[in-house]
C-alpha cells in the first residue's frame, strides 16, 4: 500500500516565506527606497501649490487675512511650523504672500528650482488665485 501525497504548503515553509517577506517589506520602508528627484520636485511644486490655496481660503473662511512667508529652502503658513524643502531644491520670488478675506491677495510669484527643471506658481493679486507656469 503506498501513501500518496497531497500537493500543497506545510505550516512551516509559510512561515518562513512570510518570514522573509517581512525582512524585505522591512528593510525597503527603512531605507525609504529609492525615490526620484523629478517625483520630489513635483511634490514640491504641489505642496507648495497647494498650501498658497489653503492660506486663500483660510483667509476667505476665517475672515481674516492669512500670510505664507517663502525662504529659500522653506515656506510658513500663517505663523506654523516651517516646512523645509528637500536639498536639491530652492524657491525665489515674493518672501511673503497675504490673502484676503474677500479673496484676494497681495500677488507675486515663486519659483521652484532644482538643477535644470524649474516651476513658477503665480498668485494672482485681484481674485487670489493659484496657477502653474510651466518652463520649457
Amino acid at each position: 500500500m503506498s501513501r500518496h501525497r497531497q500537493g500543497g504548503f506545510t505550516l512551516i515553509e509559510m512561515i518562513v516565506v512570510l518570514a522573509v517577506l517581512g525582512l524585505a517589506l522591512s528593510l525597503v520602508l527603512l531605507h525609504g527606497g529609492a525615490g526620484s528627484p523629478a517625483l520630489e520636485f513635483d511634490s514640491a511644486v504641489r505642496e507648495v501649490a497647494g498650501t498658497l490655496r489653503l492660506a486663500r481660503s483660510r483667509a476667505i473662511a476665517d475672515d481674516r487675512p492669512v500670510t505664507v512667508v517663502i525662504a529659500p529652502q522653506s515656506f510658513q503658513l500663517d505663523g506654523g511650523a516651517a516646512i523645509v524643502l528637500p536639498p536639491m531644491l530652492s524657491m525665489t520670488g515674493n518672501g511673503l504672500i497675504r490673502f484676503l478675506p474677500d479673496g484676494g491677495s497681495s500677488g507675486g510669484q515663486i519659483t521652484l528650482h532644482m538643477a535644470e527643471r524649474a516651476m513658477t506658481i503665480d498668485v494672482d493679486w485681484l481674485t487670489g488665485r493659484v496657477h502653474l507656469l510651466s518652463h520649457g
